[in-house]
């Protein structure tokens, strides 16, 4: 039976200015992708260049992470967006991050939409294909994560997009695949072991049980923990130990993916 391959990525990057989030010098090295903040939704250009920097030293891929123009509500806030201004918003903080990793001696691997602009994308297919359409324009070889099962993740597979499907360690789920509500109670899962567990699961046999208890079908290539979960480090250590124990072959992207 082949090994497994499985991504690992998690959110760097995210403090601004005097204002720290994260805990990225411990989970950086765990990790095999990096989701960089571009300064919407958090992030600047000093932080960026140092994460891009770390991500360098620890061998570990990077991707940008650009979400809607929005602070101080951490890019978690739906906005009233058209197709092309999602576009424009995700083509202009991937040239900022990638110019940052150019100039640092690398290549860019992925892209990875932030926070509600993720979740508005499964709920409306334009936007979802502006998305698909903004990476195409960036560069054949760039990879797109989407959720794992979803519409939005079929809209950009459709059009011929290099897609990798999502699937969340630290997030519960609902019955029909998507993400529960961060305003729902046990919507974040902050034991470490638990979150481990999920991982492998999704990863070793493709499911996940949800919110309810019901078992569904998901087919991931990456798996993510988010740097701003209580306790990201310790979560992100068990998972990555989960996966070794498990027999995955943690390793980015790039290096096994299939082109589109």
């Amino acid at each position: 039976m082949a090994t497994k391959s499985i991504d690992l990525n998690c959110d760097m990057g995210e403090s601004y200015g005097r204002w720290t989030l994260g805990a990225d010098e411990e989970i950086m090295p765990r990790i095999t992708s990096a989701n960089v903040a571009c300064g919407f939704h958090g992030g600047d250009p000093h932080v960026m260049r140092k994460t891009v920097a770390l991500a360098l030293r620890h061998g570990v891929a990077i991707g940008s992470h650009p979400g809607l123009p929005d602070l101080m509500g951490f890019g978690r806030r739906v906005m009233d967006v058209t197709p092309q201004e999602v576009k424009d918003y995700l083509c202009y903080q991937t040239g900022a991050l990638r110019e940052f990793v150019r100039a640092a001696g690398s290549d860019l691997q992925h892209v990875k939409p932030h926070g509600i602009l993720y979740n508005m994308m499964e709920k409306d297919e334009a936007l979802a294909v502006a998305a698909g359409e903004a990476v195409l324009e960036s560069g054949p070889e760039l990879i797109l994560m989407t959720l794992a099962s979803g519409k939005y993740d079929a809209a950009c597979r459709k059009r011929g997009v290099r897609v990798a499907s999502e699937g969340f360690a630290d997030r519960a789920y609902n019955v029909d695949g998507s993400l529960v509500s961060r305003k729902l109670a046990g919507s974040l899962i902050t034991d470490p072991e638990r979150a481990a567990a999920q991982a492998v699961k999704m990863a070793m046999e493709g499911k996940v049980s949800t919110l309810d208890g019901v078992e569904i079908d998901i087919s991931v290539q990456t798996i993510c923990c988010h740097g701003d979960t209580p306790g990201a480090s310790k979560i992100v250590r068990a998972v990555r130990e989960g996966l070794d124990k498990a027999g995955c072959r943690v390793r980015p992207l790039r290096e096994w993916l299939p082109k589109a």
